[in-house]
């Protein structure tokens, strides 16, 4: 049964990384894993292949690999979004077309980096996008990576189409939501893009966050986003300032400091594709000094163990 997006896109959605092999292939078995913890966690949908995903350096086959491993894990127990990123619309076309082929719920897609494009090149590139597949479409927003944000009113002429279901919102502008939300069509979703901003924006009436922390404390922060809406704001706030220096450490560096996290929780290994390189001593122990600030609390599952 078709379960609208609205009902889905929304809370803590994990943005999960690509695991490596020793051999610098896809590590499939470690990211079903990945993707069973997060079923197990109950979150309502994942994205892969995207930014946390290092989607750059993933051919096309490698993408869909990855999406239908996703599909299969998940069973229709979470959601899975496939990022369609490419600064050349025709590729991102074919990237939109192989995620469906493989079973994805929907599929996200960012400005166009380094082209620069005007606002009717964006509008161009996201209609085209949406007009080859069947899938909703979820906008990708940030400025730091694209030089060039997308105005809200390019935003309001895409959401003519009821295809455009969402925005992951990488802009830092934790108003958005409350300068946006009346003008938007009903079941529209509005989501930070980092933690970093995230819960300024939930409690700015976003809907949720695609998150990177999620993937190493999925409970926690599903904990955060349910004491947000039930209206308990300091239970909440004090739960977020606890992973603070950890989401500083995973901002700083993403995604070598994630992947690093997770693998000494033994989740997967560290290794990253160029241009990104794993941490180095000094962020490592960094990210070390962020997990035993909260290992006290035993706030994520694992640590301390």
């Amino acid at each position: 049964m078709f379960i609208p997006p609205s009902a889905w896109f929304t809370g803590f959605i994990p943005d999960l990384p690509t695991p490596f092999d020793a051999s610098d292939g896809v590590d499939l078995k470690a990211f079903a894993a990945q993707c069973e913890r997060q079923v197990a966690a109950g979150v309502p949908a994942i994205v892969v292949c995207e930014t946390a995903g290092e989607a750059p350096t993933l051919s096309p086959a490698e993408q869909a690999l990855v999406v239908r491993t996703a599909v299969d894990v998940a069973g229709g127990r979470m959601r899975v979004i496939a990022g369609a990123m490419s600064n050349a619309t025709c590729h991102a076309v074919e990237l939109a077309r192989r995620a469906e082929a493989a079973g994805a719920d929907a599929v996200m897609s960012v400005v166009p980096a380094y082209n620069k494009p005007m606002q009717e090149g964006m509008l161009a590139h996201f209609r085209t996008i949406a007009s080859s597949t069947g899938l909703p479409v979820i906008l990708h927003d940030v400025p730091s990576r694209t030089l060039r944000p997308l105005a809200d009113e390019t935003l309001l002429r895409l959401v003519e189409s009821r295809q455009f279901v969402g925005l992951r919102d990488g802009s830092g502008d934790v108003t958005r939501p409350m300068r946006l939300s009346r003008l938007l069509p009903a079941g529209f979703r509005l989501l930070a893009g980092d933690d970093a901003t995230s819960f300024g924006y939930i409690t700015g009436g976003g809907d949720g966050a695609i998150s990177e922390v999620s993937n190493i404390a999925p409970d926690l922060c599903r904990t955060i986003f349910s004491q947000v809406r039930r209206g308990r704001l300091q239970t909440a706030r004090y739960l977020h300032q606890r992973l603070v220096p950890l989401i500083a450490c995973l901002s700083r560096e993403s995604p070598a400091a994630l992947k690093y996290g997770l693998s000494t929780l033994g989740l997967m290994s560290p290794a990253t594709r160029l241009p990104i390189v794993p941490l180095d001593d000094a962020a490592r122990a960094e990210v070390m000094r962020a997990f035993v600030a909260i290992a006290d609390e035993e706030l994520i599952d694992g640590i301390g163990a």
